[in-house]
């Protein structure tokens, strides 16, 4: 989750870039950087490490300039080092950047045909050269900008300058949030409120897939088909703006858009996308285990489950899930080469917590899915997987479920690798498709409307039964969680194959069906479940994709997902499933954030 700060000003910048660069350490970093228009050249300069590195650059190699970027780097193309380090130059362009560029290595390779040459491993640096490209073609700045983002697939927040423009900053977005602050005569760009605060208080969100020209007179915004738009800046508080809300009415709703970058920044954690493999963070060797068993409580839990059905599927690790409240009250018989597995949010959930020290007590070997790297779970267990979802205030869980996924994801493909069930070139394919994820889940999260519309009818319903087959049997379930926590309407999640087993039973015109139904090898028969549902009259909401929705169209209200692989389908599909939660909630008035009678961190058991 590296953090981005431009600055056109009228004061020294290199202060003020890095007094907001410490403002943006607490979303993890490895290497810092700045770069500036010094007499009318852009100069650089970069550190491993922490900001003191830079600051110490900057003491013996000082700059003098008023316009200028910084960033903050989270490894995810090329190890952490000053030469990887933000930002990256190409001719007259200067970028730095959040997120992923998934076809960098096709850019790089075309690039490198016109003669260009790369001094990084990053993908980064793919931008630059491609900018550069564009402008040496003859185009503006800002043509040469948005040519250049066209090219572009993954999810990303960039921003630029350009030697010979030295009043111009040039910013996009495209899933990671970026804000643009308004001065008194001078401008501001930064990946959240927080980054601009020591500078100004009036704060414009870009929308996904807009792209900004800043100079010291204001700044021109533009949608992703090119048209100019208005952003209004709205008031935020500088000193909470960490907490700030955005554009969004509730930190649920904006914790659902954080997802893109969430998963992109706890992906970093795992995979190497230049040699295309996944690790676990520590080296974790999967082949020296027999089993694993996972533990958690409540949302985690559901992550568990999903990950149960991609070890066996992908790695043929068998992994049992248990609710960790369970767990140590009824002798589980462990094995020495099983592997426990705790996975919570907060790292301070009680049960799952005494689930740990019960595997422990009995003589396992102890691993950790937390968000919180500081947390009891995570000094006592033996291996840290974190996650890098940052702060997550709604109670009901959204981006820290996505994180985890994600990284159970990541450790399935490191142990396919390990165990030997696949080859190098099936782990490269299957770690592209997880690099697509961010991507694909800021598309899902554009189907607002639709859900919108179906969320009004939702909201009246007093029972509502969730349908999926293989992993989405346990995002149904996490779907049916969802809609208790925040709208607290009764609903339920099961196997779509158990709907003749005895929910059947509950159908009738009052009890709306949701199926997670991804035009898959199950389709069919999920399909089948439906036309059940239908012909006893249950009005039925399916969440499918585009090759999927002519199949359904005459039987379902449909919710429109991208097509994604089984591998991260379950990804794929979450946002759906939290937004119809939300927008239920919203519909009847109920305190999204903070539903009656619970928690966020549950320390009691």
């Amino acid at each position: 989750m590296c953090g981005i700060i431009g600055i056109v000003g009228q004061t020294p910048v290199a202060p003020r870039l890095i007094e907001s660069l410490k403002r943006l350490e607490y979303r993890g970093y490895d290497s810092a950087g700045i770069a500036a228009f010094e007499n009318g050249r852009v100069v650089r300069r970069r550190a491993e490490g922490k900001l003191r590195n830079l600051e110490a650059v900057l003491q013996s190699e000082p700059v003098q300039a008023t316009v200028g970027v910084g960033h903050t780097r989270w490894a995810t193309h090329g190890r952490p080092s000053e030469r990887n380090a933000h930002p990256h130059q190409a001719g007259r362009v200067t970028v730095v950047h959040n997120g992923i560029i998934e076809n960098f290595a096709e850019l790089k390779a075309e690039l490198a045909g016109q003669g260009r040459s790369f001094e990084s491993e990053t993908d980064t640096e793919v931008v630059a050269h491609l900018i550069d490209s564009e402008l040496k073609a003859g185009k503006p700045p800002v043509e040469a900008f948005k040519a250049a983002l066209d090219r572009l697939r993954g999810a990303y927040a960039l921003a630029v300058i350009i030697e010979g423009e030295t009043q111009l900053v040039l910013g996009a977005r495209h899933g990671p949030p970026l804000v643009v602050g308004w001065g008194q005569g001078e401008m501001f760009l930064g990946s959240d409120a927080l980054a601009v605060g020591p500078f100004t208080n009036r704060v414009s969100y870009l929308h996904d897939g807009d792209y900004v020209a800043l100079d010291a007179q204001g700044a021109r915004v533009f949608d992703g088909t090119g048209a100019e738009v208005s952003r209004p800046p709205k008031q935020v508080s500088s000193s909470a703006a960490v907490m700030e809300k955005g554009n969004y009415r509730h930190f649920m709703e904006k914790e659902i858009h954080d997802q893109p970058e969430a998963v992109q920044h706890t992906l970093a954690a795992y995979l190497d996308p230049v040699r295309m493999r996944a690790e676990a963070p520590d080296g974790f060797d999967f082949s020296t285990i027999d089993r694993i068993q996972i533990v958690a409580c409540g949302t985690a839990y559901y992550a568990g489950v999903i990950a149960k059905y991609l070890f066996e599927r992908y790695a043929g690790l068998p992994t049992d899930v248990e609710v960790a409240s369970e767990f140590r009250y009824r002798s589980p018989a462990l094995s020495p080469r099983t592997l426990a597995i705790a996975i919570s949010q907060s790292g301070e959930t009680a049960d799952t917590l005494a689930a740990l020290r019960h595997a422990r007590a009995e003589g396992q070997k102890i691993a950790v899915v937390v968000n919180v790297p500081t947390s009891s779970m995570a000094r006592e267990a033996d291996r840290l997987w974190p996650t890098h979802a940052g702060p997550e205030i709604g109670v009901a869980s959204t981006k820290a479920f996505t994180a985890q996924v994600s990284a159970l994801t990541a450790l399935v493909i490191a142990a396919a690798g390990k165990r030997k069930k696949v080859d190098g070139n099936e782990q490269a394919r299957m770690v592209r498709l997880l690099l697509e994820a961010p991507r694909l889940i800021a598309e899902a999260s554009e189907a607002e409307d639709e859900v919108r519309a179906i969320a009004y009818d939702l909201s009246k319903a007093r029972d509502v039964l969730y349908l999926g087959r293989g992993a989405m049997s346990a995002l149904a379930m996490e779907g049916a969680l969802k809609l208790k926590e925040i709208s607290y309407i009764h609903a339920e999640g099961y196997a779509a194959g158990e709907l003749k087993h005895g929910p059947i039973a509950l159908i009738d015109e009052q009890t709306p069906v949701i199926a997670l139904a991804p035009y898959d090898e199950l389709f069919e028969k999920t399909q089948s479940n439906l036309q059940e549902v239908g012909a006893r009259g249950g009005p039925v909401i399916a969440v499918t994709d585009r090759r999927g929705a002519p199949h359904l169209s005459s039987t379902a209200r449909l919710i429109i997902a991208p097509e994604a692989d089984p591998l991260i389908a379950p990804l794929v599909f979450a946002p759906a499933i939290q937004l119809l939660a939300y927008y239920t909630a919203v519909h009847k008035g109920t305190d999204v954030d903070q539903p009656r009678n619970l928690a966020k961190s549950v320390t009691v058991e």
